[in-house]
């Protein structure tokens, strides 16, 4: 998990990534009352305890994972770009992430094509500039993150809607009394919709909706998100108390700078986790993507 984020993670970024967001100098977010919802709300397996304590001891788990699982894992991920499906391998390294492209729409690439994307795997596995610089963009994108993942259980009101084994369903809506600290956090006050979460052991499954209002930055003159975009995100279990990203999809439309359109499609799904060594080197880990003889669907 050392480059890669939470399930709230992949979710933020897909929602902020487009617009001209400045780093806010809060650091905790603002105190926000519990909603009578949220205190109303029992957890039958828990007597006693609200949703959004739920939340609460779901999300501290969740970061403390963050902070603490520093295994390295290689797997496939597909990713729909400009209309294609296109599936890279990831190797995960102490000294950044090796990716190389393999398929595009379920087709391996062509002999001319993977010697193309070869050259410029290459390129990266000699560059340690490059590997700095992905090594501190990955950085910044996970504190900023972790910021938002740990306002979860205040910005939102969650109400029990249900338990299949050990996963408890919940709604979520705005909690009325959060007041952002950042602009990142304004879109809280939109969100709608579902999250899911492994109560035995207390890991998030699922995080779903939609906005139900726009969203404005800057009064709208930085950009504003319309009503009705969609997040669907999914983490699971791949190995022993290890959980990673297994869905992500972001459909979200808005405007950036004034009248600058923007539409953020994202589709990423994740798959083939296999624990690696946790000590490759750049040049191992592209040895060890080229040997393996693996799906590319």
């Amino acid at each position: 998990m050392v480059l890669r984020f939470s399930v709230a993670a992949a979710l933020f970024i897909g929602f902020t990534v487009s617009l001209p967001i400045k780093p806010s100098n809060a650091q905790q977010p603002a105190a926000a009352k519990p909603s009578s919802t949220s205190q109303a709300a029992q957890n039958t397996g828990q007597p006693g305890e609200s949703a959004n304590a739920l939340v609460k001891t779901t999300v501290q788990n969740e970061l403390k994972a963050i902070d603490n699982d520093h295994t390295h894992w290689m797997y496939l991920t597909h990713t729909r770009k400009n209309g294609a499906m296109i599936t890279e391998q990831i190797v995960e390294t102490p000294h950044g992430n090796l990716t190389r492209i393999i398929a595009r729409n379920g087709h391996p690439l062509s002999t001319e094509e993977q010697k193309q994307e070869d050259i410029k795997v290459e390129k990266f596995v000699n560059d340690t500039d490059a590997q700095q610089k992905q090594r501190q963009d990955l950085h910044n994108d996970a504190k900023k993150t972790q910021s938002l993942l740990a306002m979860l259980p205040d910005a939102l009101t969650y109400t029990y809607a249900g338990r299949v084994g050990a996963n408890t369903k919940l709604t979520f809506k705005p909690n009325p009394d959060f007041h952002p600290p950042s602009r990142e956090a304004k879109v809280f006050a939109a969100m709608e919709g579902q999250m899911v979460i492994n109560t035995r052991e207390h890991r998030l499954v699922g995080f779903s909706g939609h906005l139900s209002k726009p969203v404005k930055f800057g009064g709208g003159l930085l950009g504003d998100l319309d009503a009705g975009g969609t997040f669907d995100v999914h983490q699971q279990e791949v190995g022993p108390g290890h959980w990673e990203i297994s869905l992500l999809k972001v459909n979200i439309k808005g405007r950036a700078l004034l009248f600058k359109t923007i539409s953020e499609q994202q589709y990423e799904r994740d798959t083939t986790f296999k624990r690696i060594p946790d000590d490759l080197t750049m040049a191992q880990a592209y040895d060890l993507a080229k040997k393996q003889n693996i799906p590319t669907t």
